[in-house]
């Protein structure tokens, strides 16, 4: 197993091969404030490092917002059910694209519209889920990024192992109710199982089941906990964090956002970058590229980020193993 260095990793551009319009279309567009819809999970201010990244992606392409484009932002605030009616909302703000976070996002702004580009920043399983044809030819309106790669999962649950070798019993929080969640949960199961450890599934699908799970979690003497990256997870990240640290549960997360907010340790792929090359997608778009011709990258950058603090606060101990492949140590 391989943990690089983000600043080695670099994404692959694989916007080549777009449609552009014809030139008298595209002329047209000269001087046009763009308006860009933005439908996540979490607010701006909580979103604050990938909405930044965006913007710094627009700006190197030459967008200078206020200027010739503005984003209309909306957040289920990670309420599932919520995400249809903000899709409708931003379409009915005459958005020129639509960018989405989050398999849940992307699939409500497809059933929202057939026609209005949508630029997935992040998406767990496009194919799978039935939001792209293929990643190389993906039909229809929608494009994007993949935040997902083979083994990944797996690979987190290899992580926890090697943090805490005695470890036998371990519990997997996952909205299952996210139909990217199936499969991630098959490959939790199937390490876990490689790995000798009994993995008990908690299945959070709002914030009020959140504690109950940590309840499971002592009741059936778990040693550690693997949280997936979900709207209801990524919202309530806080209330996550700080029952395990109350309970003393080293915790694997799979996004540095919950170690930013005080988790113990995460692997997962930089979302920053992701929004940053998101910007190459608008780019591409506004000047006439039809999303059906534009491939869907996966992430190549990821990061392993532990925390230091939280791990003095729960009386663990990261093996020197850990440390050396860590691209981040929060003290």
């Amino acid at each position: 197993m391989q943990f690089g260095h983000p600043k080695r990793r670099e994404f692959v551009t694989l916007l080549s091969g777009a449609v552009a319009w014809p030139l008298a279309a595209r002329a047209q567009q000269a001087g046009k404030q763009w308006r860009i819809g933005m439908l996540e999970t979490i607010s701006a201010a909580a979103n604050a490092a990938n909405l930044n990244a965006l913007r710094k992606g627009l700006r190197d392409l030459g967008y200078v917002e206020g200027n010739n484009f503005i984003i209309e932002y909306r957040s289920a605030e990670g309420a599932d059910d919520r995400f249809p009616d903000l899709a409708t909302e931003l379409i009915r703000r005459d958005v020129d694209l639509i960018i989405t976070r989050g398999t849940l996002a992307a699939i409500a702004a497809k059933h929202a519209t057939a026609t209005i580009p949508i630029v997935m920043a992040a998406s767990g399983n496009p194919v799978g889920t039935g939001l792209v044809a293929s990643l190389a030819r993906p039909g229809g309106n929608v494009t994007g990024l993949s935040a997902i790669v083979i083994d990944l999962q797996a690979k987190r649950i290899e992580l926890l192992k090697d943090m805490i070798p005695s470890l036998r019993r371990v519990a997997s929080m996952l909205d299952m109710g996210n139909p990217a969640t199936q499969p991630a949960w098959k490959e939790i199961e199937e390490a876990s199982h490689s790995l000798g450890l009994e993995n008990h599934l908690f299945d959070v699908r709002k914030p009020a089941d959140i504690e109950p799970a940590f309840d499971s979690a002592a009741a059936q003497q778990v040693e550690a906990i693997y949280v997936n990256i979900d709207p209801v997870t990524l919202v309530s990240r806080g209330l996550i964090v700080e029952l395990a640290i109350k309970r003393r549960l080293p915790t694997m997360y799979a996004s540095k956002e919950f170690v930013e907010t005080g988790g113990l340790i995460s692997y997962g792929v930089s979302y920053p970058a992701l929004y940053r090359q998101a910007a190459a997608y608008i780019d591409k778009i506004f000047k006439g590229a039809r999303p059906a011709d534009l491939p869907v990258e996966q992430p190549t950058q990821f990061e392993l980020v532990v925390n230091l603090k939280t791990a003095r606060i729960i009386g663990l101990t990261f093996p020197q193993s850990i440390f050396l492949r860590a691209d981040e140590v929060v003290e």
